[in-house]
């Protein structure tokens, strides 16, 4: 079984004040200053052992029209269950939809990584590659952080 991990303590509370804000209906682009271009969604989706809705903001990546969600911390529960449940409802602010949620090969989400890092990610220290890091770099880093793409249900 596939060792899962924990986001660090500080991103853990910022996750908690993050989600009150979106919870209470507060349209937010992101925690961070640098953190800006990326919208911030509530991630709702059905824990796999219990069966209860679980709640994390995530950072949205748009790309080609297309909508991805990344788990920079590795494989954390939120991901463990997305993966297991293949679809979840995301809100911003009062309004709420269902998507389908595919996950990524590694060469596909290697591809996508490889550009959201060259367009300056925040999180892209957590990946452990670089803008000038190879592709098979960014197939290899990816294979512990998963990438879902979004498709609305």
């Amino acid at each position: 079984m596939a060792k899962t991990y924990q986001a660090p303590y500080y991103v853990r509370v910022a996750n908690l004040l993050t989600t009150t804000l979106l919870r209470a209906g507060l349209p937010i682009r992101g925690p961070y200053i640098f953190f800006g271009k990326y919208r911030i969604y509530l991630l709702m989706v059905r824990g796999r052992k219990s069966g209860q809705m679980r709640r994390v903001p995530v950072a949205l990546l748009e790309r080609n029209g297309k909508r991805y969600v990344a788990s920079p911390f590795g494989r954390v529960n939120w991901a463990l269950n997305l993966r297991a449940a293949g679809e979840a409802r995301l809100s911003r602010g009062r309004k709420e939809e269902t998507v389908v949620a595919r996950e990524l090969p590694s060469a596909e989400a290697a591809l996508v990584m490889r550009e959201e890092v060259k367009d300056g990610h925040p999180f892209a220290h957590t990946f452990g590659v670089t803008a000038d890091s190879s592709l098979e770099e960014f197939e290899r880093a990816v294979i512990g952080h998963s990438l879902f793409e979004l498709e609305n249900k």
